[in-house]
């Protein structure tokens, strides 16, 4: 492998689990994150779901911490780090600072991805002093299980850097999706952002509520879920920097009802699964209940 040491920078919901599953499958690892406790927090939380979801023993899970450090200081995060996977949120602004400091600080050797979920490349290559090793590497949530790994370069990408991302995402156990043309929100988000937008729409228009429009998904398609345990699944922080940026990228009014009634709900602590209220309650949501969909 190309690469041995594995820098994330930022652990929330998706950085966590990226973090974890690389430090689980044998990499050395180093979570930077502004809050090194809370890091070490949301990643201890995911032995639950690893534990139930393949079977990984307590001993298993340790070791997958045991290769895990957590640290405040980019700079140590990123000193010997072959491959840094970046997972802030969806703020350009923030990435912007991030990928400067980032290029004064890391070795020559080291590989720069993004995961960014609404961003391309040529967004955010402009702010790195080494076009030819960044990328991005998009990640699904539950990655342990849903476990694709979407990978896009620019034109300045040298291929031999997007083969070597290629290569660790088997290594994570990751399937590797190559997309040679620069897509916004890759092949995932592409068919999945029109799709919870249109659910949100019919909220935000008082059309139906979340619980009506997840029943009428479900039982029509037969879908295990709905688009508004979709969007508390992903966390609703996300979701809305999701929609604000289109907002302001696409000038587009319809969207700006969406993000305001977003960004109500976060201000209220309803950020989804991780606060244990978004759409649905947790730790026992509504849609638990066996007649959910009879209702």
């Amino acid at each position: 492998m190309a690469f041995q040491n594995i820098t994330v920078a930022g652990t929330g919901v998706l950085g966590s689990q990226i973090a974890y599953q690389t430090a689980l499958n044998g990499f050395n690892v180093t979570a930077y994150d502004l809050d090194p406790g809370a890091a070490q927090k949301r990643v201890n939380a995911l032995k639950e779901s690893y534990q139930k979801d393949l079977g990984l023993s307590e001993e298993e899970f340790n070791a997958g911490l045991d290769r895990l450090t957590f640290t405040n200081d980019l700079g140590e995060a990123v000193k010997d780090a072959d491959y840094v996977i970046e997972a802030l949120p969806e703020k350009l602004e923030i990435k912007e600072d991030f990928y400067k400091q980032l290029s004064q600080l890391a070795p020559a050797k080291t590989v720069f991805a993004s995961n960014s979920s609404t961003m391309v490349p040529s967004q955010l290559v402009k702010f790195v002093d080494r076009p030819a090793k960044f990328l991005h590497m998009h990640f699904a949530n539950k990655i342990w299980k849903c476990n694709v790994a979407e990978i896009m370069g620019t034109k300045q990408t040298d291929p031999k850097v997007f083969q070597e991302v290629v290569d660790f995402a088997h290594a994570i156990k990751m399937v590797p999706i190559p997309i040679h043309k620069e897509q916004p929100g890759y092949v995932l988000n592409a068919l999945l952002i029109p799709f919870v937008i249109s659910a949100m729409a019919l909220w935000v228009k008082g059309v139906a509520d979340p619980h009506t429009v997840d029943k009428d998904w479900m039982i029509s398609t037969g879908s295990p879920v709905g688009p508004f345990m979709m969007l508390d699944d992903v966390g609703l922080r996300t979701v809305w920097n999701i929609v604000d940026n289109l907002y302001k990228a696409r000038h587009q009014e319809e969207f700006k009802p969406i993000a305001d009634k977003l960004k109500e709900m976060i201000d209220t602590g309803h950020e989804g699964l991780e606060s244990g209220q978004g759409f649905y309650h947790y730790p026992n949501p509504e849609f638990a209940d066996p007649d959910f969909l009879k209702k």
